[in-house]
């Protein structure tokens, strides 16, 4: 479709335009990706949030599959988590994967760091009073190479000389770090283990072309990535902008009328939303928005919430740090987004040990069309495939409809590799 100039846009066309935006017009889905593939995905949603909780699958690799379909994990983890050279980790939209040429566009976040502004408060007081506990890490990690917290705790060594022994608890010492890697002054070289970080030094992780570059002022920085933000978004509200990559609400007024400004944005309204919205100068309507995607709770599509009801008219929250008996709709639960809606929701659990994938609630939106539980199950099918998962299991309160129900234990084919 064309460039939009129209002044005033549909619900349906906003929904079109977020969706063609974040790589959901069209899917192709055949199941042959290569690394290209997984590069040219990252680079258009342009962060890729990280989170501990493994229920199911590590949560940046479900963007790519809700996306590209079937892939090996392998890929992704040679070309991003080991000492990758493309994409780096940082603080982006809370633990983030990240294109290497953003890197100069968050050190503002790094100098504010530094100062022990914008981090937590339990990080604070290694900006200034307990700084030389920083220090002796720092030292430490420069002069024997790469480390992680574990490897600083009281089993793997001993205090450094005249340094606090409270310091080397393991608490401690994981908060001293996490504030040398907000402020940039060292930087994640890769994960092992239990999804540990390690850590080393920035000039012997990042590539000396990037550290060369010059650091921008604040608000060029926060321009750029507002300008990111708008076409990973296509249209999007002010919040949703700041949203993105996490920058404060004071900082935002500036860089966002530079925007306007320069034709970068575009002012439009949205019918039924109150804010404020903006169009990407690049942004389209996509022609094909048909097909099915299970969502990670953690996608770029459904991660702000309150856009998430914006678009979608879908109310959305993670129970995960909700009590089991208040729980509305379950412990790990993906948004299973249909032809361009978000027709049903699916508690998950990848049971490793048994290899199945079990379904533990699932519930039907209300609008939703005839055919949703049968493409649901297609979904549920490819994602324990993918998952390297042999079986498919439905428990009697997820059984919810008689296909779902036929489910209760299903022995799939022989799965591809994972």
């Amino acid at each position: 479709m064309s460039k939009l100039t129209k002044s005033e846009i549909s619900p349906a066309q906003a929904r079109r335009i977020a969706l063609t935006a974040q790589g959901f017009n069209g899917l192709a889905r055949d199941g042959n990706i290569n690394t290209a593939h997984l590069r040219r995905s990252i680079g258009q949603l342009g962060v890729l949030q990280i989170d501990s909780v493994n229920v199911l699958v590590r949560a940046h690799y479900l963007p790519l599959f809700s996306r590209l379909g079937s892939y090996d994990r392998t890929l992704l983890d040679t070309d991003t988590l080991a000492k990758s050279k493309r994409f780096f980790e940082y603080w982006g939209h809370a633990a983030s994967l990240l294109p290497m040429d953003c890197q100069p566009l968050l050190r503002w976040r790094m100098d504010r760091a530094l100062r022990g502004e914008g981090v937590w408060t339990q990080l604070q007081p290694y900006a200034k009073a307990r700084r030389t506990e920083a220090d002796a890490i720092l030292h430490r990690i420069g002069a024997e190479g790469p480390l992680a917290a574990s490897d600083l705790s009281p089993a793997a060594d001993k205090p450094a000389k005249g340094a606090a022994k409270e310091m080397w608890a393991w608490s401690e010492v994981k908060h001293a770090i996490e504030w040398l890697f907000w402020s940039g002054q060292i930087a994640s070289t890769h994960r092992r283990g239990s999804f540990e970080r390690v850590y080393d030094l920035p000039e012997r992780v990042l590539p000396r072309a990037v550290l060369a570059q010059p650091t921008p002022n604040d608000v060029d920085a926060q321009r750029a990535l507002l300008a990111r933000s708008a076409k990973a978004l296509g249209i999007a509200t002010e919040e949703d902008l700041r949203d993105y990559y996490r920058i404060p609400a004071a900082d935002v007024r500036r860089p966002l009328a530079q925007l306007v400004e320069e034709g970068t944005i575009i002012p439009v309204r949205v019918r039924g939303w109150r804010q404020q919205a903006y169009l990407h100068k690049d942004a389209r309507a996509g022609r094909k928005i048909e097909g099915a995607a299970l969502l990670s709770p953690f996608d770029p599509l459904i991660w702000h919430r309150a856009r998430t009801e914006r678009l979608f008219d879908f109310r959305y929250r993670l129970e995960i740090y909700t009590p089991a008996h208040k729980r509305e709709h379950g412990y790990y639960v993906l948004p299973f987004l249909l032809d361009g809606a978000i027709a049903a929701r699916v508690d998950l659990k990848g049971d490793r040990q048994s290899g199945t994938l079990i379904v533990q609630r699932a519930h039907v939106e209300p609008d939703a069309p005839p055919h949703t539980i049968e493409r649901l199950i297609e979904e549920l099918r490819l994602l324990a495939s993918w998952l390297g998962l042999s079986s498919l299991a439905v428990t009697p309160v997820a059984a919810i409809d008689p296909l779902l129900a036929a489910f209760r234990v299903e022995n799939l084919a022989a799965p591809a590799g994972a």
